[in-house]
């Protein structure tokens, strides 16, 4: 085991090596063009589209260090001798400006330091512009002396401060003060305010430069709490960054960066100070489309040749950079040392997804678990472990195990692989957790109409529509509609499905939202388990045979699912919030009939039996959460604290009885149940009483600390309702994680973390009936993550070495009873690679090499055997291309491969799965408003089977599926 797990360390990296030797070139080669236009306004405010530039040098890294004379100013760069610095300084400030350079610091933003030395008030490095660096140095009463060097490390900046005595001070003007920078979200966007009581003294100087539309303010400074600099990414929709800085001792510089074009920005004075107004990207363009006045052709001339516009960005891609579901804040995926994997709704989209646990296909690690007699719930193995079908919604959990789920709902679903303990408690499965997120109401009208049609009559239609309440927008709806019904390439198997899901959010206050959701979902389907998993015959049968009865198998379960939540933003800049967030989930409904049991000797027959179950689960969760960002020092924190209160029950009631066997080769139907009566009326679950904190520290900007714990009290029962019986425990459990992300690049991050779950043993007693300890996993996990392309591209290599203790075995000593010494390992090297490697081109990978197995039982026979459902080696793509230019522009083609290695059936390993490798395609084709698409499965018909735990079942044969889709 461990000799093949080396090689295949070897073999990823030496792939990775490769693949990255390969895209970079092809990067260096990729030229865009870029239409720009210019328009005049007030000198107020300004409107551009974007500009392309060229190749410049990167500045990395600026550091800072004493020196007798005074200090030293490094600009880390690989081509230094580059670097051509322009003197321009002013007053008592020195200003260098490199142009063909761009700032590209890990953290992003600009760079300043107050106070770096006696004589020195502050120093500086900014974007001047798009293609300028700015180096400003601003000495305490007169010129510093500055001498310039080259060296290995950068361009350095020697510093000298002069004592003010030595050179009379000239005359200057009164500075003001603006003490505070805060952004107010409005009806078209968000309004910028500079506090300051001298706002219409200012003269305000706009100017453009690419898509960023800059202000410098003269006469004044930022004196902010937390020092000379303001930033904030993504503030509103069509604006990338909003940045306020001190460009030498007598300017406020502030820039807008527009995303595809240059932000509209217009200026009001007030008694607060100075308010800008930014406009977001919808309304802008909404206010540009305006009737054109016909002229008279004229012969075109060299310049009137038509200018090809290459479109690129992160608009409708596969690559997500950040996610909530790892620290339950908004956290860059750089920066979390743990591997989290993001699939947006576009990949759902151009797979043409019908159940979510397809998407098991395009995450390394994981792999699909065939649900409960084909529900369309959510199972999967994950690093080795199975789930046990618990999920998390929107961050609060469901059960899943008869919980239905549909997709038309779905913005995205983020897999936190590893222990997840630290912030959602206990766990059934070590291996990691899989959390869906739902469409949130937007601001502007959005309304969506989609229909599918395909193999087997299924039949599909869903509907999205979005908008605002109130003219104002301190309300705004979602509401998402689906129903689908169709058959099944397996005999007298077919479903029926209903979702409703609305969601309304309320503008209570200037900073605080509340939203609430409800979802409601029927679903109707044929209870099918597939094959037993005792005899490798089964694989011998027509993959569309039916091993139960027609008229008898059936299941129903309804689904209730309501939602609130408040959001409330507060203190300095609205840097912290707080959430509370409160989830009833209500499921309830029937399934069972006719189950195949196992495949009797002669492997001719199987042997059956009737079981119907009436279940009913229930989850509430009440979260309570206030997270916020501060400094210590130059060391800067984003905590969170949480309480959650939460209670979870299942009941469930068998009735079981007797049935005739069935010839599996030639089956002949009808047989009826005898002896039917109630087996089991039992009813289990706890409630549970959490606190966690969780801080994630930027020691360095290229250094980052991940650390956290949470202490669950959980009460567990297991209650049977027929004999009056009642068993109780409790348990209490702190559930540490330590992780540190070090960031070399600003495309690269190397990471490693220490994580660990739990959880309680519900079930099982020793022979003196006490109660078990809990079940707890630790996990070691390393791994790199690394961008390419302009960051268009990123990959993530990690290794991991889970461990599982407190496993249920069976006593030795007495088999109706269990002692705890049972142990399970997993460790594995997982791949995954996303994003787009040319504008239209979308590409997403995956590979994974695991060895789970059984390290220790009481029983010899069970030692070092694999787990079930889990390969030594899976491997995936999917990739698509969308023509971007010519008479074809929007014509897009996907292929996709699916490669699973052997897996075993089941515990003891007497049944292996065969491997597989299928292949997908689709052609689809965009424009304007609509599209219309055909998604081809099994394109070459393979064979191939899925592991459920307990069962074997035969997976789709070539399936076709056409989608048309209308937006208005």
């Amino acid at each position: 085991m461990k000799g093949g797990l080396m090689s295949e360390i070897r073999s990823v990296a030496l792939a990775l090596a490769v693949i990255s030797s390969l895209v970079q070139p092809a990067h260096a080669g990729t030229q865009t063009a870029e239409l720009s236009s210019q328009k005049s306004h007030s000198t107020r405010a300004a409107q551009l589209l974007v500009q392309s530039s060229d190749n410049v040098n990167k500045v990395t890294g600026v550091k800072i260090n004493s020196t007798d004379k005074g200090i030293e100013i490094i600009l880390e760069s690989a081509n230094a001798e580059a670097l051509k610095p322009v003197n321009n300084n002013q007053g008592n400030s020195y200003i260098a400006d490199i142009p063909n350079a761009v700032l590209a610091l890990p953290e992003g933003g600009n760079f300043t330091q107050n106070n770096p030395a006696p004589g020195i008030v502050s120093v500086s490095v900014t974007q001047a512009n798009t293609n300028t660096l700015r180096v400003t140095v601003i000495g305490e009463g007169s010129l510093p002396n500055t001498e310039l060097f080259d060296s290995d490390q950068g361009l350095i900046f020697a510093v000298t401060p002069i004592a003010s005595a030595t050179k009379p001070q000239q005359p200057t003007q009164a500075v003001a003060e603006v003490t505070g920078v805060k952004l107010n979200p409005t009806n078209n966007g968000l309004e910028i305010i500079l506090t300051t009581p001298d706002g219409e003294k200012l003269p305000v100087l706009p100017k453009t430069e690419g898509n960023t539309y800059i202000i410098e303010i003269n006469s004044a400074q930022l004196r902010l709490p937390s020092g000379g600099t303001f930033r904030q990414e993504k503030p509103i929709a069509g604006v990338s960054e909003i940045t306020v800085t001190n460009s030498d001792a007598n300017t406020i510089r502030m820039a807008v960066i527009g995303v595809d074009s240059i932000p509209k920005v217009e200026l009001f004075d007030s008694d607060q100070g100075l308010i800008f107004g930014v406009a977001s990207a919808a309304s802008s363009t909404q206010a540009q489309t305006q009737p054109q006045t016909p002229t008279e052709p004229t012969q075109p001339s060299a310049s009137d040749e038509p200018i090809e516009l290459t479109v690129t960005g992160e608009k409708d891609g596969y690559r997500v950079q950040d996610s909530s579901t790892a620290t339950k804040i908004d956290v860059p995926l750089r920066d979390i040392p743990a591997s989290v994997q993001v699939i947006p709704k576009e990949i759902i989209q151009d797979r043409q997804v019908v159940k979510l646990n397809e998407l098991a296909d395009n995450v390394s690690g994981v792999r699909r678990q065939e649900t409960y007699g084909g529900l369309s719930s959510q199972g999967y193995f994950i690093r080795g472990f199975e789930t046990g079908f618990e999920t998390l919604r929107n961050g609060f959990k469901d059960f899943g195990f008869i919980s239905p789920r549909d997709v038309s709902s779905i913005e995205r679903v983020e897999f936190l692989k590893g222990p997840a303990s630290i912030l959602y408690g206990s766990i059934s499965s070590p291996g990691g957790v899989v959390n869906t997120i739902t469409k949130q109401p937007l601001s502007d009208p959005f309304y969506q109409i989609n229909g599918t049609i395909g193999s087997d009559d299924f039949y599909r239609t869903s509907v999205d529509l979005t908008g605002p309440l109130l003219e104002n927008r301190s309300a705004l709806y979602r509401l998402n509609l689906a129903y689908e019904n169709a058959d099944s390439f397996r005999d007298f198997v077919n479903n029926e499905s209903t979702y409703v899901g609305p969601i309304i959010t309320v503008k209570a206050g200037e900073n605080t939202d509340i939203t609430f959701g409800y979802e409601y979902q029927k679903y109707d389907y044929t209870f099918d388990r597939g094959f037993p998993n005792n005899n490798r015959v089964v694989f011998d049968l027509p993959i569309s045979r039916f091993l139960g009865e027609p008229n008898l198998n059936r299941g129903e379960f309804t689904s209730n699912n309501f939602t609130y939540v408040l959001e409330s933003k507060f203190g300095y800049n609205n840097d912290w919030k707080f959430r509370q967030g409160f989830n009833v989930l209500n499921v309830s409904g029937s399934a069972g009939g006719v189950q195949a049991n196992s495949i009797n000797d002669d492997g001719l027959t199987v042997a059956r039996g009737y079981r119907v179950s009436n279940d009913e689960s229930s989850n509430i969760s009440f979260q309570n959460e206030v997270s916020g960002k501060f400094n210590t020092g130059s060391i800067r924190h984003n905590i969170l604290v949480g309480l959650e209160l939460s209670n979870y029950s299942f009941q469930y009631e068998f009735f079981r009885g007797d049935i005739a066997d069935l010839n599996i080769f030639n089956p002949i139907y009808g047989a009826q149940p005898e002896s039917v009566s109630r087996s089991d009326f039992q009813k289990y679950g706890g409630s549970n009483i959490a606190l966690y904190l969780q801080n994630l520290v930027e020691i360095t900007p290229n250094l980052k600390l991940l650390a956290g714990g949470r202490f669950d009290w959980v009460d567990s029962f297991d209650r049977d309702l027929e004999t009056g019986t009642n068993t109780e425990t409790s348990d209490s459990k702190f559930s540490p994680r330590v992780g540190i992300v070090y960031q070399p690049t600003d495309s690269t991050s190397i990471y490693g973390s220490w994580t660990n779950s739990f959880n309680p043993q519900i079930f099982g007693r020793s022979r003196n009936e006490e109660a078990f300890k809990p079940e707890t996993a630790e996990q070691f996990e390393v791994g790199i993550k690394q961008e390419f392309l302009d960051k268009r591209l990123s990959a993530t290599l990690a290794y991991f070495d889970i461990t599982k203790n407190n496993v249920l075995t069976t006593d030795p000593i007495d088999s109706d009873y269990q002692i705890q010494t049972g142990e399970q390992k997993s460790s594995g090297v997982e791949l995954d690679v996303v994003g787009e490697i040319l504008p239209g081109w979308k590409i997403i990978g995956t590979y994974t090499y695991t060895d789970a197995f059984i390290s220790e039982d009481n029983d010899p026979t069970l030692v070092n055997n694999r787990l079930a459902g889990v390969p030594y080696n899976s491997a995936s793509l999917w990739t698509t291309y969308q023509l971007q230019k010519g008479n074809l522009q929007g014509l897009g083609l996907g292929f996709g491969l699916v490669y699973v290695g052997q897996r075993e059936s089941g515990i003891p390993n007497n049944v292996k799965i065969p491997s597989y490798l299928r292949t997908d395609a689709s052609v689809f084709y965009k424009r304007d408003n609509w599209r219309v698409g055909v998604n081809i499965k099994n394109l070459f018909d393979t064979k191939y089977y899925e592991s459920q735990g307990f069962y074997i079942v035969p997976a789709a044969p070539f399936t076709v599926l056409g989608t048309v889709s209308f937006d208005f």
